[in-house]
């Protein structure tokens, strides 16, 4: 049986869910999924889950006169276990935080219910000129859900 996913992966619980399959490029001599690519893995959740939250990165630059862009400030990964051509991987992204002039994102990778790795990230809001601003509050609580008021600083 072939199972389909959508191209941008779906939102359940106010966590995105991904799958992405390892192609031989992905690998090193060794057939495991080479350490740097599990950060392509990461971007792509990310990306796909503010499409799913209705933000385009692209349209977010003229959010307004100001504009409005996401910049990876520090990451944090914690590699567990390796992933192997062909893998289907699921790459699961959730906010643990969203105002001001930052986003502290979580994800994780899996195969088959086998943690490969945990992400901590943390996004900072700049301007078109990279300058800080502040995250429209409204926004935020895109990434934070129905359940933000439990979330808010």
């Amino acid at each position: 049986m072939t199972e389909h996913f959508s191209i941008s992966g779906h939102l359940i619980d106010n966590c995105h869910q991904l799958k992405q399959r390892v192609y031989y490029e992905d690998t090193d001599f060794s057939g495991l999924v080479y350490h740097a690519r599990y950060l392509h893995f990461l971007e792509r959740g990310r990306t796909d889950y503010l499409r799913c939250l209705g933000c385009q990165q692209s349209e977010l630059i003229g959010i307004d006169d100001e504009g409005l862009v996401f910049v990876v400030h520090r990451m944090e990964i914690d590699f567990k276990s390796p992933a192997r051509m062909d893998d289907i991987l699921t790459i699961e992204t959730m906010t643990e935080k969203a105002g001001g002039a930052k986003m502290v994102l979580r994800q994780t990778i899996e195969n088959s219910e086998r943690r490969l790795i945990e992400a901590r990230v943390t996004i900072a809001v700049v301007n078109r000129l990279g300058r800080p601003r502040r995250l429209p509050e409204g926004l935020a609580m895109k990434f934070l859900g129905p359940d933000a008021a439990a979330h808010s600083s």
